[in-house]
C-alpha cells in the first residue's frame, strides 16, 4: 500500500517532531514498525505514530514554515465552494 501523499499532507494539531497523526510513511508495508502496538497510527486508539520516519523532523519543520495546517486547509477549501 502506497502512501506518497501523506508525508507532504498539511500538519494536523496532534502532529509534533517526535510523532506525528497518522503515518507518513511513503510505504507503510515495509515499515519495521507497522501493527506495533504503541507505536504503530494503524493499530494505536489515538491514530497516533510514535515513531515518524527518519526525514520526518525535518518536513515537520518545513510543513510548518510553510504554515499549512489541517483546519486552514478546510477553512480554504470552504470559501472556494
Amino acid at each position: 500500500m502506497k502512501n506518497s501523499a501523506a508525508f507532504h499532507a498539511a500538519l494536523h494539531a496532534l502532529d509534533s517532531i517526535k510523532q506525528t497523526y497518522g503515518c507518513r510513511y511513503t510505504n507503510p508495508d515495509i515499515c519495521a514498525h507497522h501493527s506495533m502496538p504503541g507505536k504503530c497510527a494503524f493499530v494505536c486508539r489515538d491514530n497516533i505514530c510514535r515513531i515518524p520516519p527518519i526525514s520526518w523532523p525535518k518536513q515537520f519543520a518545513k510543513l510548518q514554515m510553510e504554515g499549512v495546517t489541517h483546519s486552514k486547509k478546510r477553512n480554504v477549501m470552504a470559501r472556494e465552494v
